[in-house]
C-alpha cells in the first residue's frame, strides 16, 4: 500500500504539472488572439517573460524564504538531539546533510527549502521542538527531508514562478483590451474571441488552483516517503495531531510560502475538517487516514 500510494502521487503530480504548462501556453495564445489576431505572438512574449522570471525566482527562492521566516542557523551544540535525528535520517533518505535552521516562534511547525539536495535546508520552530517528543520530531524531520529528496521545493518554486508569469500575461491581455485597437484586417471569430477573453480572465485563478493541488499532492507523497524512511506511521500521525491542535499562527509566515510548511501556518486553516480547492494542505483527517493504511 505504501509504495502504491507513492507511485499514485507521482503520477498525479505529473498530470498537474502538464496541466500547468497548458494553462501558461493557453494564456499566451489567448492574449495573442485578443491583441494581435494570431496565436503565436503572445506565446513568444510568454516564453520571454518565463525565461527571465523563472531563473530569478529559481535561484533566489531559498534565501528569500529563510529570510522572510526569520530563520537562524542552529548551533550543533545547542540542538544536539535535532542534529543527530536529521543526520540519522539522511542515511535512509540518501541525501547530504542539510543545513538546520531554527525559527523563534511558539507555533509548532517546520518546513524545508533548497532546489536540490546538495543545497537543502530544514527549519523548525521552537514551538515544535518544545511540544514534540523524539519519535514525533523524527517523523517531522523525515517528512521535511522527504520534500528535499523528492525535489518538491524545486517543483513548488517553479509552480510559484509560473503563477506569477500567468498573472503577468493576463494583466497584459487585460490592458490590451482597453488600450489597443485591432486593425480591421485581423478577423476574429466571436466565439473564439469570447473563449480567449475568458481564458485571460480566469487563467490566474486556474493556475492558483493547480499550484495548490500540486502542493496538497506533494504533502501526501512526503508523508508516505517519511513512513518509508522511519518505518513508523504513528509518530507522524501524533505529530500532525499536536501541530493541528495549536491555536497559534506562525508569526512571520506569508501566503506565498504557506505551502512549504508541514501543516498550514495559519490556525484557522489547520482546523478545517475538509480539504477545499483553496487549501495549501490536505485536511488532518485525510492525512491521518492515509497514514493509518500504511
Amino acid at each position: 500500500m505504501l509504495y502504491k500510494q507513492i507511485e499514485q502521487n507521482k503520477r498525479k503530480t505529473l498530470l498537474l504539472v502538464l496541466l500547468f504548462v497548458v494553462i501558461v501556453l493557453g494564456a499566451g495564445m489567448a492574449v495573442s488572439y485578443l491583441g494581435f489576431g494570431d496565436l503565436w505572438t503572445g506565446s513568444i512574449i510568454a516564453a520571454v517573460i518565463l525565461l527571465v522570471y523563472l531563473p530569478v525566482t529559481y535561484l533566489s527562492a531559498s534565501s528569500q524564504v529563510l529570510r522572510m521566516s526569520g530563520a537562524t542557523l542552529a548551533s550543533e551544540t545547542t540542538y544536539k538531539q535535532l542534529y543527530h535525528i536529521v543526520e540519522e535520517l539522511c542515511i535512509p533518505a540518501r541525501i547530504p546533510m542539510p543545513k538546520i535552521y531554527i525559527i523563534n516562534d511558539p507555533s509548532p511547525n517546520a518546513f524545508a527549502t533548497g532546489i536540490k539536495p546538495e543545497k537543502g535546508a530544514v527549519a523548525f520552530t521552537t514551538g515544535l521542538l518544545n511540544q514534540l517528543n523524539r519519535e514525533e520530531l523524527e517523523a517531522v524531520a523525515a517528512h521535511e527531508l522527504a520534500h528535499i529528496r523528492n525535489y518538491d521545493i524545486r517543483l513548488m518554486t517553479i509552480t510559484i514562478a509560473l503563477i506569477s508569469v500567468v498573472a503577468i500575461i493576463a494583466d497584459i491581455g487585460t490592458r490590451m483590451l482597453f488600450t489597443q485597437r485591432r486593425s480591421s484586417n485581423k478577423k476574429t471569430h466571436p466565439a473564439v474571441y469570447i473563449i480567449a477573453l475568458l481564458f485571460v480572465l480566469l487563467s490566474p485563478l486556474a493556475a492558483r488552483f493547480v499550484h495548490l493541488a500540486v502542493s496538497r499532492n506533494r504533502e501526501y507523497l512526503a508523508d508516505a516517503t517519511a513512513v518509508e524512511m522511519t518505518r513508523n506511521s504513528l509518530g507522524l500521525q501524533n505529530a500532525l495531531r499536536k501541530i493541528s491542535a495549536s491555536n497559534l499562527d506562525v508569526n512571520k509566515a506569508r501566503k506565498a510560502t504557506a505551502s512549504l510548511y508541514i501543516s498550514s501556518p495559519y490556525s484557522n486553516q489547520r482546523k478545517k475538517q475538509k480539504t477545499s480547492w483553496f487549501s495549501t494542505h490536505p485536511s488532518l483527517e485525510s492525512r491521518i487516514e492515509r497514514l493509518g493504511r500504511m
